[in-house]
């Protein structure tokens, strides 16, 4: 199995286009829980990776926001085009976060990742490529579960499970002061990273990260 096929089955069954604007756009897996646009600032454009279905670029774009999104799930961008490719001002590109970053003349006002590509990609790479994509004011945001303790970096899992097909699938996973620290010397001069405890304190948290080009 591609990685590909693997991001094709988050397009089997999405929330419906009202369940979409229901919800609205938010950072944490509880809906209506959590900070939500704010982080962002106030661009007039911005750039999504990992975007799935497009729902939160949508959202955004409705206000007025040019945006576009870059998933690698052919079936993920399909669906955002019937569902979202009409709507003025809202873009949507199949492929690779980093090739586009490399390929892209494009600036932007925020680029945000959320429980997306960010997560699943080496913030070596990524880190100082999306830096030079933003404007002078610009900010990332990104959001993703908090590391296990003592779990720190590169995490490797089978994604299609112990049966069938082999799929290798890596995320990277750091404490929010990791997170500082690796934005920072990517050239990020205001950095903030917190975890937001879910709605039961119980239950697994939100690592937001906000991170400041001036």
């Amino acid at each position: 199995m591609s990685l590909e096929t693997y991001w094709n089955r988050y397009a089997e069954n999405p929330v419906s286009v009202e369940e979409s604007l229901e919800n609205g756009f938010g950072w944490t897996q509880y809906p209506g829980h959590g900070p939500s646009e704010e982080l962002l600032g106030q661009p007039d454009s911005v750039l999504e990776l990992g975007c799935g279905t497009g729902d939160a670029l949508a959202y955004l774009t409705r206000k007025g926001i040019r945006g576009v999104g870059v998933d690698m799930s052919p079936r993920q961008i399909e669906y955002a085009q019937r569902r979202w490719g009409q709507q003025p001002d809202t873009r949507f590109v199949c492929g690779d976060a980093i090739n586009f970053l490399a390929s892209t003349p494009e600036k932007f006002g925020a680029i945000y990742s959320n429980w997306g590509a960010l997560w699943f990609t080496d913030p070596r790479e990524w880190a100082p490529a999306v830096r030079s994509r933003l404007t002078d004011r610009g900010v990332l945001v990104f959001s993703c579960a908090p590391p296990v303790d003592g779990c720190y970096g590169a995490q490797g899992l089978y994604g299609g499970g112990f049966r069938g097909e082999v799929t290798h699938v890596q995320r990277w996973a750091y404490t929010p002061e990791m997170w500082e620290g690796i934005l920072r010397n990517a050239g990020f001069l205001e950095v903030y990273a917190k975890v937001f405890e879910a709605p039961d304190p119980r239950n697994l948290g939100t690592l937001i990260v906000q991170a400041h080009v001036v």
